[in-house]
């Protein structure tokens, strides 16, 4: 069971670094065509270009900083003690799907399984944390038997 969650941390470890990389490149180029912009404009053009410019930096800037939380939380996931509850950093097979709590990283194949990366605050999530195997959970009207907890 290590092996799979070795791999799923990894999965989500690569989701964040693409979406860390992604940002700092158009971050960059923003930047770039900040300075373009006041070396080439004058006038009201030129403020309206330049705040534009901003707003799209200041966006890109949060969500970068929300994209080290995940890394973060993705370290702390990591260092959990393995448990037979669900916790953060735990797989959970259920009947009807496979989660990973830890980051929101979308759907991952792992040894020809299906997870779901979920956050810990998701509603899934909260369902599933302190649950063990053979209890169940009642999900958008359906019921799921947690299988296993690891």
């Amino acid at each position: 069971m290590n092996q799979i969650k070795e791999k799923l941390y990894k999965a989500c470890e690569v989701y964040v670094e693409e979406r860390i990389k992604r940002i700092e490149t158009a971050l960059a180029g923003l930047e770039s065509d900040l300075e373009n912009e006041t070396k080439s404009s004058a006038g009201d053009k030129y403020e309206t270009g330049r705040e534009m410019i901003n707003l799209e930096i200041n966006k890109l800037t949060e969500q970068l900083q929300q994209f080290k939380n995940l890394k973060n939380t993705l370290i702390v996931a990591k260092n959990r003690m393995n448990t037979s509850s669900a916790q953060l950093g735990t797989a959970v097979k259920t009947n009807i799907a496979n989660y990973f709590i830890a980051i929101p990283a979308n759907r991952i194949i792992v040894d020809g399984d299906e997870y779901f990366a979920i956050g810990a605050n998701s509603p899934i999530a909260q369902l599933l944390l302190h649950k063990k195997a053979g209890e169940e959970i009642t999900f958008n009207g359906k019921s799921a038997t947690i299988q296993e907890v690891f």
